[in-house]
Formats: C-alpha cells, sequence, structure tokens
C-alpha cells in the first residue's frame, strides 16, 4: 500500500516546532523512561495539540478488474493537498482486502473508485465488511461511472455520497471535512 503524507508522532512535532529562540530544552538528551515521567506536563501539552490537529485518514480502494486509476489517483492527490492522509490500495481489491486496509489503517473514510459496473454488487459487500468489523462511523464514499437509478440503492445499503464524473476535487474534500466525525467526540 502506499501512504501518501507524512505520519506524524510527538518526537517529530517538538523537533519540527524547535526554531531559534524556542524551548530547545529537550535537545541533546538521550531520553530514558525517567526522563519522560519528569517531562509529563510538557508531553500531555504536546500530545493535545497533536490530537487537536489530527488528520483526517482516507483509503482510497479500487476493488474488482477494473485496471484504471488515475482518477483515484487525482482524488487521493487532491486529499492529500487538502490535508488529509491517504492511504492508496492498488489495483484490484477485493472488498475484504478493502475492509481489512480501512480497519488497520484506522481510517475515518474510505473511497472506492469503480469504474467496471460491479457497483452494485462489490460496494454493499465492502460496507457490510465495515460495519461487521465495528466500522459503523466510517464514511464510504464511491466515485466513478455509477447510473443515476443505481445511486439510491448503494445510499440505502449504506454509501455516504456517490461522486459521479465532472465532480470537483473541492466538493469532495469538503464533503468529507464536513461528516468525517471528530473521533474524540465519538468515543466519549
Amino acid at each position: 500500500m502506499l501512504s501518501f503524507g507524512p505520519t506524524i508522532d510527538l518526537c517529530t512535532v517538538e523537533r519540527r516546532n524547535t526554531r531559534p529562540g524556542a524551548d530547545r530544552s529537550f535537545e541533546g538528551r538521550d531520553f530514558k523512561i525517567d526522563d519522560v515521567k519528569e517531562y509529563s506536563v510538557d508531553d500531555d501539552r504536546i500530545a493535545s495539540n497533536v490530537m487537536q490537529q489530527r488528520k483526517i485518514r482516507v483509503l482510497v480502494a479500487k476493488p474488482g478488474l477494473d485496471g484504471h486509476d488515475r482518477g483515484a489517483k487525482v482524488i487521493a492527490r487532491a486529499l492529500r493537498d487538502a490535508g488529509m492522509e491517504v492511504i492508496y490500495t492498488g489495483l484490484r481489491q477485493t472488498p475484504e482486502m478493502i475492509a481489512t486496509a480501512a480497519l488497520q489503517e484506522d481510517v475515518d473514510a474510505v473511497g472506492i473508485s469503480i469504474l467496471s459496473g460491479a457497483h452494485r454488487t462489490l460496494c454493499p459487500r465492502i460496507v457490510d465488511l465495515l460495519r461487521e468489523n465495528g466500522m459503523s462511523d466510517t464514511l464510504v464514499l464511491v466515485g466513478g461511472i455509477v447510473p443515476q437509478e443505481d445511486i439510491a440503492p448503494l445510499k440505502k445499503n449504506g454509501v455516504s455520497e456517490v461522486f459521479l464524473p465532472g465532480t470537483s476535487t473541492e466538493d469532495i474534500v469538503n464533503y468529507i471535512n464536513a461528516n468525517v466525525r471528530d473521533p474524540d467526540l465519538s468515543s466519549s
């Protein structure tokens, strides 16, 4: 799987935020477990800032035998450029592979790019597998060639939104930003 964008950890955040004149009390020290306890107040402050800035994680997948992925890559790049962390699974994924990757990557949304006409079979299966694995808050988005008469049945089966050819990447980004639930709020 390809991952677009960096994964943030507390050590990276501390180094990245160190600039001339900033507190450099962490620099040049070898840390041990006891040292972490000593600086726990600062660590809590840093962790709180990281959680507030948590990126939305989106899995972009190409199910079935469809071998055209240019659109999926364009969407993946647009989402990454909008500040989201994107995981692209590649071509010819089964619904089981997509659901497993979504669970392992702890994503907020799954984008399914489909041009093959198998959307009425593959998409509901992906939704069912996600729900069976406790991912009921995960948005499931479909993009590609989907006839108008198939949109309502897809949504009835758990697809959050269907994006047809010609939809702007800005509309997709806005939809995801508006509809992904804050994981910190949904767990409380």
